[in-house]
């Protein structure tokens, strides 16, 4: 592999292991303002029992996901200098508000809420944690900001060869950053429900605190049923734009080689020969594509090869044309995982108003375990899709991929970075998910009764946890 190819493989391997964390941390943030509100609202203390228990989940993937997000900054500097040094100017102001404004709000009233219980007031408890909520939807605004510009470049000027901001505004009120925060943040509230209602499943099966985690069901099921739609619509506008925008990434995303018939039909499957263009198997559905694209059921969507030869007379000679079996096979996956979550959304959230939770359906619930895992497939696909559908370029139209590298940077001292940050990735990874299972088997009684020995503040009434 050469430089462009294991500089790229690093930036994958650390995003997409770094983004691991980032959406269980705005998803359980979220979900625990909602469960202390309910709290503050109810005065049930069943529901402050809620917000601490997943409390602890939140707390070990905030910690952790901090270490995996500096191991990521470095390797901009290290291996991506001269697209570093291309955007610096724009992604500067983006990057410097989510660091000093958002990723210090969440840190500054995280740690009030973690030691506020019984020494602020039950409404100035309850600000802290929605502040948390809000600073990590800011961060993923901020850096999504950033993002969209590598998308659909905007509110800039090309100055000495660099690109240099002259409207923070019209990246805010990027199209792109329009459809793709929504989608994203969904996304996050998703993980963290499925994770929620995962684990939830996993003790109703073993009927252990059935009232407990039956109510925590509930709220992690309606939140990853409203998710999971959410999702979807936004997706669907996503796609859309990404027709009017990044056509090229929209036809290798469905392995459209040719301009399509009018109306198009959109491919299930497909058996996809790069090397000479063509698909030698498909699996279609007539006028989907064409609905998918214009929300009507009529239109072409143009393919690769016209979109080649435009962008040669655009952009100059070269291979415009980004890895399409990646490409769309990365798309059906985010899709699939996508569908799949809304199906056990609605299924889950009939069980809960049917009152069935009580006497669960063990299969249903051992699905609803394994469903922990459908986001995080979902978001890699999506961001794989996203990245690698945008190739060749880095930033799109201004700055391609291969002249975005660190040059004074070898393929040895880049593989060994690559081995080694992924080495300490995989045992965060490890790390978190054996402190996971360890509080999900201690539960919440024991772990209340050793804080009620320890813990002279805390004077809450913790027998409703054992009824």
């Amino acid at each position: 592999m050469d430089i462009v190819d294991l500089a790229r493989l690093q930036f994958a391997l650390t995003t997409v292991l770094h983004f691991v964390f980032v959406p269980i941390s705005i998803g359980l943030s979220l979900l625990i303002a909602i469960m202390e509100t309910l709290y503050v609202v109810k005065k049930n203390e069943l529901y402050k029992k809620m917000a601490r228990f997943w409390g602890n989940f939140l707390l070990i993937n905030f910690a952790v996901g901090i270490v995996t997000g500096i191991l990521q900054e470095f390797q901009f500097g290290m291996n991506w200098s001269d697209f570093s040094r291309f955007v610096g100017d724009v992604f500067g102001a983006p990057l410097a508000i989510e660091a000093l404004l958002a990723f210090f709000l969440e840190s500054t009233f995280i740690g009030l809420w973690v030691f506020g219980w019984e020494r602020l007031s039950k409404r100035v408890h309850l600000a802290c944690m929605w502040l948390v909520s809000i600073g990590t939807m800011l961060s993923a605004l901020w850096i999504l900001a950033a993002n969209s510009f590598m998308q659909r470049p905007v509110g800039y000027v090309i100055n000495n060869g660099r690109a240099e901001m002259t409207d923070i505004m019209a990246l805010l009120t990027n199209g792109q950053l329009l459809w793709e925060f929504p989608h994203t943040l969904f996304a996050a509230f998703a993980t963290g429900a499925f994770l929620v209602t995962g684990i939830s499943a996993w003790k109703l099966v073993r009927k252990q605190e059935v009232a407990f985690f039956t109510s925590s069901f509930k709220i992690g099921i309606t939140v990853a049923l409203i998710s999971s739609l959410a999702i979807a619509q936004f997706g669907h506008g996503q796609a859309q734009y990404l027709v009017e925008t990044q056509p090229m990434k929209m036809a290798a995303s469905e392995g459209l080689w040719e301009t399509s018939d009018d109306p198009a039909a959109w491919t299930v499957i497909a058996s996809i020969n790069p090397e000479d263009q063509t698909n030698s198997y498909e699996l279609k559905i007539p006028y989907i594509l064409s609905f998918l694209s214009y929300s009507k059921f009529s239109g072409a969507v143009p393919g690769m090869k016209d979109l080649q030869a435009e962008y040669e007379q655009t952009y100059g000679p070269g291979n415009y044309i980004p890895p399409v079996r990646t490409t769309f096979w990365s798309f059906r996956i985010m899709i699939a995982s996508g569908s799949m979550m809304i199906v056990l959304g609605l299924y889950g959230a009939y069980l809960a108003i049917r009152r069935k939770l009580g006497n669960p359906n063990k299969l249903f619930m051992r699905l609803m375990f394994a469903a922990i895992a459908l986001p995080f497939i979902g978001n890699t696909a999506g961001w794989v899709m996203t990245e690698v559908g945008r190739q060749p370029w880095t930033v799109f139209g201004l700055l391609r991929t291969e002249d975005s590298v660190s040059l004074n940077v070898s393929s040895g001292q880049l593989l060994f970075s690559v081995i080694s940050f992924t080495t300490v990735y995989l045992l965060l990874l490890c790390l978190t998910a054996y402190l996971f299972a360890r509080v999900a088997r201690k539960g919440t009684i024991e772990e209340h009764q050793e804080r009620d020995k320890d813990d002279p503040f805390d004077q809450g009434d913790d027998s409703i946890a054992l009824k």
